[in-house]
């Protein structure tokens, strides 16, 4: 394989992830329990916030490198 194939197809992958998280995030809000699994951490203070989404992120990681490795084989 030359290099411009390799260039290409990291290209492609590279657009379909995008495509992907452009998705996610328009439609964040209309996806049911994106954000609110159990795993996710919420501390709310008196004047503050702090939100982290562990477990939305774990299964994100998930599903990108399982995409990742089907377009591998």
């Amino acid at each position: 394989m030359n290099e411009f194939q390799t260039l290409g197809k990291i290209l492609v992958v590279g657009g379909i992830v995008l495509l992907v998280v452009g998705l996610l995030l328009i439609f964040f809000g209309k996806i049911p329990y994106i954000g609110k699994l159990p795993g996710d951490i919420t501390i709310k203070g008196k004047n503050y916030t702090i939100y982290f989404p562990l477990a939305t992120s774990i299964i994100i990681s998930i599903i990108i490198s399982l995409i990742l490795y089907l377009f591998r084989k």
